[in-house]
């Protein structure tokens, strides 16, 4: 099979490589769409992501769509959960399988992701896709699990309003979920105008840009009291929005902090956090999602596709990257068999 393996950082090459063979417990799956994540261009720019590094060749790729191939479920269309938690320590008999120490995941450490032909992954982690579902839409169902345990952790009440700071792909999908939970007001905010445009799209009432977003805003759009949102969720992983998502929530409002930071450090204003007494929650993935979220798209009530703007085929994988990494559009997918 074909492999677009991450050498070093900004050096991703194809090559021939064995095909995996599937262990008990797994399936062989013919992967036909790879959605590229801010995580995966972490690890094309940077060699790395928090405290993991490139130590060894990776292929990357965790948002992944395919054909189970051979076995009882052979010709199945699945989307693949990326992440294996050990499933036995007191974490995952918990229920946080996200949170597990021993988890492995999907193009992250030494575990080959998704960027190839085809690859080996256990049965209880690939969720077939019903038929009104395309490829990309499957690969989709990654970031909108990442959305959906963002909007879990904020605790949102019925008619809270609401702030999305960061309108990349999984950005845009908290603002239509904070929609579909019943928010009253929802606050995009983004320095790009084509995200701001699509925060409209998704379900946003005001969409502002970073320079338009200070405390004289938020004091003055309808709906806020005059305090600000209730929950404001960051997803770009910059001081300056985990500053402005402090900066638009109300006293004893709620900061959901999904970004991930290029340097793996988070810093803000502690006088600003302390005097509104805020309540931090941290997003780790996501979990037990992808039941609700195939429901979510099957049902028409999230529209996944309109999020990819441009598709490439595999061996030109180092192009899907340099695309992915000017922000361009919105999400740009691999289709190692499209």
């Amino acid at each position: 099979m074909r492999a677009a393996r991450l050498r070093k950082a900004g050096d991703i090459r194809l090559a021939e490589e064995p095909r995996p063979v599937p262990g008990p417990g797994e399936s062989l799956v013919r992967v036909t769409a790879v959605g590229l994540c801010g995580s995966d261009l972490h690890w094309y720019a940077e060699g790395g992501i928090g405290d993991a590094v490139l130590d060894e060749p990776l292929v990357v790729g965790h948002e992944i769509a395919g054909v189970v191939e051979g076995g009882p479920r052979h010709g199945t269309r699945v989307a693949v959960d990326p992440a294996i938690p050990c499933g036995r320590c007191a974490v995952c008999a918990t229920g946080y399988g996200n949170l597990c120490p021993d988890v492995r995941f999907a193009g992250h450490g030494t575990l080959d992701g998704g960027l190839r032909e085809f690859l080996a992954w256990p049965d209880e982690l690939l969720h077939p896709l019903p038929d009104a579902l395309s490829d990309s839409d499957g690969a989709m169902l990654e970031p909108l699990g990442v959305a959906l345990h963002a909007v879990d952790l904020g605790h949102l009440a019925l008619g809270a309003p609401v702030a999305v700071v960061g309108c990349g792909p999984i950005g845009l999908l908290v603002v239509r979920l904070a929609r579909l939970a019943g928010a009253s007001v929802v606050v995009a905010v983004d320095p790009l105008p084509h995200r701001r445009a699509a925060a409209l799209r998704f379900g946003a009432d005001h969409a502002l840009s970073p320079a338009d977003a200070g405390p004289a805003a938020w004091a003055g759009i309808d709906g806020l009291d005059g305090l600000g949102v209730r929950v404001a969720f960051e997803v770009a992983g910059t001081d300056d929005a985990v500053r402005l998502a402090m900066t638009a929530v109300r006293p004893g409002g709620r900061v959901v902090l999904a970004g991930i930071p290029d340097d793996d450090r988070v810093s803000f204003p502690a006088s600003l956090a302390r005097r509104k007494g805020l309540t931090l929650a941290l997003v780790r993935r996501m979990n037990l999602t992808y039941p609700r979220a195939i429901r979510l798209v099957a049902g028409g009530s999230v529209d996944v596709s309109s999020l990819v703007t441009e598709r490439f085929p595999l061996e030109a994988t180092a192009d899907a990257f340099a695309a992915a990494v000017t922000r361009r559009g919105l999400k740009v997918v691999v289709e190692p068999h499209g």
